[in-house]
């Protein structure tokens, strides 16, 4: 895979946990709010679209979302 392969399977890994969960960007602010996170749901919306976000931040999402693991590959 190439990068943005790579960006794009990050991007489609988290999106599908979020979706799993019900969870939008509007709760996804407020649960990343109550640990120290601070970004708008919009922010968030973008930085997910973009799929360049970091590692902690793939696992502060995951973790306030109760995903306690993901499948790489089915």
């Amino acid at each position: 895979m190439n990068d943005q392969e790579w960006k794009g399977y990050a991007r489609g890994l988290l999106k599908a946990e979020l979706a799993k969960r019900n969870c939008n960007y509007v709760l996804l602010s407020e649960k990343l709010s109550a640990i120290g996170v601070h970004d708008s749901p919009q922010n968030l919306s973008n930085k997910i679209a973009r799929g360049t976000f970091s590692a902690v931040f793939f696992l502060q999402v995951l973790d306030v979302i109760g995903c306690d693991h993901i499948t790489l590959r089915d």
